[in-house]
């Protein structure tokens, strides 16, 4: 008995990143709208169509992600061809910060 429940116990705690992930990324969606992202950024159609993110997630990594969103003048740099408008950097509490780019990672 004390194997299944001890069992039950590890599966709980396995599984409890999946459902942080989930409510990072639901999280994450509402800072997204929060911060006025749509402004400049379009998903699924919605906001500017310039710089649409919908794919975001299977072409970056969370860390160059969180580049953008915090050192987005270094990230610029690397690119072949500069945009005409800069992104501003974001100075989130990390907590955010993982959310955000959760929710953009979750975006393939």
């Amino acid at each position: 008995m004390k194997r299944i429940a001890s069992g039950a116990v590890l599966a709980a705690f396995i599984a409890l990143p999946a459902l942080s992930s989930a409510q990072d990324v639901e999280k994450g969606k509402a800072l997204y709208t929060a911060n006025k992202c749509q402004q400049c950024h379009a998903i699924e159609g919605k906001g500017n169509k310039k710089y649409p993110l919908d794919g975001v997630g299977g072409k970056l990594s969370g860390d160059d992600i969180t580049k953008w969103i915090t050192a987005p003048a270094e990230m610029e740099a690397k690119l072949a061809e500069k945009p005409k408008i800069h992104m501003k950097a974001y100075k989130l509490a990390d907590a955010d910060l993982k959310s955000l780019v959760a929710y953009m990672q979750s975006l393939k």
